[in-house]
């Protein structure tokens, strides 16, 4: 199987592309920097170019790339935010060829539920009204187009990844690394979450199962709340998890971007678990001593 990542240099793209390798596949990385080596591809997603000839030699597309929502959303990274999705993607559908026998797994988030509470969520469940929200919905209508084209797409929702050599897990550690971590804001906020092994399988159990379409949230099947999640970090790192960081101060440094902190979702892998996927770290504490075991010291 021939297979382009965009973002393939990132967290996620460089477990997949290894995992995909051990297989025998053939993984091209789409870059905007020039690497010289024959499994990278030269060009910016968000800009049309030569790049896209390459699409229509492919059979699996995963579109992974997108900037980081975690930060400060001034105006000017807001639309950071969706340009570095929406043009990417709508890049990426321009370039498959009509009828083509492809697939795209492309990239959104559990945040398209928009904030809940309580309530359990699944991929039946629609969407919220918020900015991430409706940046999913475009986002994901983007990657639909692809199906007017005979392609298959897959929607992959994701949790919070946990892994070692990146994502979030490496900013969560460092107030317990000096014993002042603790739950954020009132604590209760549900947490979804998956462990970057499980991520990678469940991509590649995706990408391999013919029939799989539509949306799937990537997600283990047990979503915590905040404060069980920062007790779990510190039984693991045998640090107190005693210290919450007040919700204005999360709002005062993050502004917009600390209401997703605060709020959370709870969200549920139905259908994948009907497609018979099978997680290897199902609960966070098993997770997280995985995770922490592979961080580099």
């Amino acid at each position: 199987m021939r297979v382009l990542i965009t973002g393939g240099s990132g967290f996620v793209g460089s477990h997949l592309a290894k995992r995909l390798r051990e297989d025998g596949h053939q993984v091209i990385i789409l870059t905007r920097k020039g690497s010289g080596g024959a499994d990278f591809l030269q060009g910016d997603p968000k800009i049309p170019g030569k790049w896209q000839e390459e699409v229509a030699k492919c059979d699996l597309l995963v579109n992974l790339a997108g900037a980081s929502i975690f930060g400060k959303w001034t105006p000017q990274y807001k639309e950071e935010l969706r340009l570095s999705r929406i043009l990417t993607t709508r890049n990426l559908v321009d370039a498959i060829p009509q009828g083509a026998r492809v697939t795209l797994m492309s990239t959104s988030a559990v945040g398209y539920y928009g904030f809940r509470g309580d309530e359990e969520l699944d991929e039946s469940s629609p969407p919220g009204s918020d900015f991430l929200a409706k940046l999913a919905v475009d986002w994901e209508a983007e990657a639909r187009r692809a199906e007017d084209k005979g392609a298959r797409v897959v929607i992959m929702r994701f949790g919070i990844v946990l892994g070692g050599t990146g994502g979030a897990l490496q900013q969560m550690v460092k107030p317990f690394k000096w014993f002042v971590g603790g739950p954020i804001g009132s604590g209760r906020q549900w947490f979804s979450w998956i462990h970057i092994e499980d991520l990678v399988e469940a991509i590649y159990f995706l990408a391999s199962l013919d029939g799989a379409s539509g949306p799937f949230n990537l997600t283990s099947p047990n979503p915590v709340r905040n404060k069980d999640f920062s007790k779990a970090l510190g039984r693991v790192l045998g640090r107190p998890a005693c210290f919450p960081t007040p919700g204005f101060m999360i709002k005062l440094v993050l502004g917009e971007f600390g209401s997703v902190i605060l709020e959370g979702q709870r969200v549920l892998p139905k259908r994948l678990l009907e497609a018979g996927f099978n997680f290897k770290y199902p609960k966070v504490d098993e997770a997280l001593k995985a995770a922490l075991k592979a961080r580099r010291p």
